[in-house]
């Protein structure tokens, strides 16, 4: 069977969600200015704020496919913005001698190397959908900024394919292959360069996989194999982003052309669960200062344990969590949604 790329997979059926997703963003992409107010760069997403509900389509098509493209996130300033913030780290860590031998760079916890990183927690666009897909009581557990530079030598043998997690992959193993592990926690993917042609070093993914416990892997590693069947490329154009459950089965792939790939992944999960990367905000400075209510709930910040479980000493749940808080006010709490009770 060949391979798709996810551009291929949006021109099926006109009219349908992956369609009307990309008519929305390219509206807010055309938009484009941005001023500063209070020293910080805002954009303009035309009045989108971060806290509009999904439509029950893409929860549905996300809890089916495992993943969703969605085009012209970024607005073309706010993205060159984002490039600009990236190439800066990218220098100040290859001086370090912090890059690989070919010039890669995978950043853990970056989000405090610049202010842009901090808003894009609360990205206007990108943020209903982790809130939409995995509830209130969320925060970032993991998130890395990645630089690729073109393959220096000719593509290896490779067998990427994997499951984020680690051991949420063996702990709460249901010893039935036919009953998914729970997702546990959700990524977003900032598409900062032009990935748009296959052989640019883009995630691959499976849709559907992330409902399988394991997907077969090949006997000899020495060789180059096939991608499973069903394998999806995500090729993206710069400003596009794309959301996936962390259970999805996906891989990276070779930088095969002249361009450099740079993106930036940001994950959210439960408050519940401990973090992955060491991120040491100074709680002193001005990036922490310009954070708000609900991005510091989103950096781990809690008033005691029992809060980080989302409810008070007295068992009930805590109306003063940021997120639950401004989801109450404006009336996007639903009982008919676990996760927005």
């Amino acid at each position: 069977m060949a391979n798709h790329t996810a551009r291929e997979l949006l021109t099926i059926g006109p009219g349908g969600p992956a369609e009307r997703r990309a008519r929305i963003g390219i509206r807010q992409a055309r938009k484009g200015a941005h001023h500063r107010q209070d020293g910080k760069a805002v954009f303009d997403y035309g009045g989108r704020t971060g806290y509009e509900a999904i439509s029950d389509i893409d929860r549905k098509e996300f809890h089916e496919q495992g993943f969703l493209l969605l085009r012209n996130v970024l607005t073309e300033d706010h993205r060159a913005a984002l490039e600009a913030a990236v190439d800066r780290v990218y220098a100040e860590e290859k001086a370090a001698g912090r890059t690989t031998a070919d010039g890669t760079l995978h950043l853990l916890g970056f989000l405090d190397r610049d202010e842009l990183f901090g808003d894009l927690l609360t990205h206007p666009i990108a943020f209903p959908y982790m809130w939409g897909l995995a509830g209130w009581n969320i925060y970032t557990h993991h998130n890395h900024l990645d630089v690729t530079p073109p393959a220096l030598e000719p593509e290896k043998p490779y067998w990427g394919w994997h499951q984020d997690g680690y051991r949420q992959n063996s702990d709460p193993e249901t010893m039935d292959p036919n009953l998914p592990r729970p997702m546990f926690s959700l990524k977003v993917a900032y598409v900062l360069s032009d990935l748009s042609e296959t052989g640019r070093g883009a995630t691959k993914v499976i849709p559907g996989s992330h409902l399988r416990n394991s997907l077969p892997r090949p006997a000899d590693l020495t060789v180059q194999n096939p991608d499973p069947e069903g394998t999806v490329e995500i090729t993206a154009n710069p400003g596009d982003a794309f959301i996936f459950d962390r259970r999805q089965w996906h891989s990276r792939s070779t930088n095969l052309s002249t361009i450099t790939r740079k993106m930036l992944f940001i994950g959210y999960t439960y408050r519940w669960i401990r973090p992955l990367d060491e991120l040491h905000v100074d709680k002193d400075g001005q990036w922490w200062a310009n954070r708000t209510p609900v991005q510091r709930q989103l950096l781990g910040e809690g008033t005691h344990t029992a809060n980080y479980w989302g409810i008070n000493w007295d068992g009930y749940i805590d109306d003063e969590i940021p997120l639950r808080k401004e989801l109450k006010e404006r009336g996007l709490l639903d009982r008919s949604i676990p996760w927005l009770r």
